[in-house]
């Protein structure tokens, strides 16, 4: 596993309750806890409570339905459907009595692989993190509590966001999410999942123009690497509304998609 550098979990355990450090900030504001690590606290979560070696993970939803300031937070889950060959289980993020988040998810069993050819998603032809060398700092007053590596419509390492063309990037947790656990393939990719709505929705003027309400992972297989690849492959969006769409990779090639609806962003008076 990745080294974390000495750097601080995002969460403490406390009986049933997970802490936040200061660190857990989101860029709307310091106070505010940050969206993707609702994702990673659900995955966490369902993985402990609903996960078998046959089962994968199939699909993620995350719905964010409301901000909390950085207070403890706990997370519920419950079985849904367990049949022979899916298993259904939810999750909720509880901050005091509210909830705050929720997730659904989908665990299919693994079986034989048909032996017909389906035309598959090709790999992107990207330099990996190890090739392109160390992450560029980036121009957001947000310093992101991750590695991130952006990458323009020609696979070249950039500082922009404001590229025209199919942007791309790799990222990288650092940080172990709860303290004493290294995060699972499941869990970091269910923490990159937030990042397809900014990578997919942000303007061309460097504005993030809308918010995400939620994003959905649909994944073939769990990453094999620790830096998960997001590739912006669709944007939609009409009277302040947006769908957009997603590919990730590991460094081996695609794992899965990742979609995400949006509400238009209000600009600042």
């Amino acid at each position: 596993m990745a080294e974390t550098n000495g750097a601080e979990p995002f969460f403490t355990i406390d009986g049933d309750r997970l802490v936040p450090g200061p660190h857990a900030g989101s860029p709307w504001a310091p106070d505010m806890m940050h969206g993707r690590l609702f994702g990673g606290l659900l995955a966490r979560a369902l993985e402990q409570e609903h996960a078998e070696p046959d089962f994968h993970f199939t699909r993620l939803t995350v719905d964010l339905f409301r901000n909390t300031k950085l207070v403890p937070v706990r997370v519920e889950t419950q079985r849904v459907r367990d049949g022979r060959r899916i298993r259904v289980a939810d999750a909720t993020v509880y901050a005091g009595d509210a909830p705050v988040a929720r997730a659904s998810a989908v665990l299919l069993r693994r079986g034989e692989q048909p032996t017909e050819t389906v035309e598959q998603t090709p790999a992107w032809d990207v330099p990996s993190p190890e090739a392109i060398g160390s992450p560029r700092a980036q121009p957001s007053g947000w310093p992101p509590p991750f590695d991130i590596w952006m990458l323009d419509a020609d696979g070249e390492p950039t500082s922009s966001w404001n590229a025209d063309g199919r942007r791309r990037a790799w990222l990288r947790d650092n940080n172990e999410l709860v303290a004493g656990e290294s995060p699972s393939p499941f869990v970091r990719v269910a923490l990159a999942g937030d990042f397809a709505s900014p990578l997919a929705n942000f303007g061309t003027h460097g504005k993030l123009e809308f918010i995400n309400a939620d994003y959905t992972l649909t994944l073939s297989r769990l990453p094999l690497s620790e830096a998960i690849g997001i590739e912006a492959t669709g944007h939609l969006s009409e009277d302040g509304v947006a769908a957009a769409n997603c590919t990730f990779h590991d460094t081996s090639g695609p794992i899965g998609y990742c979609t995400v609806t949006a509400v238009a962003n209000p600009a600042a008076k």
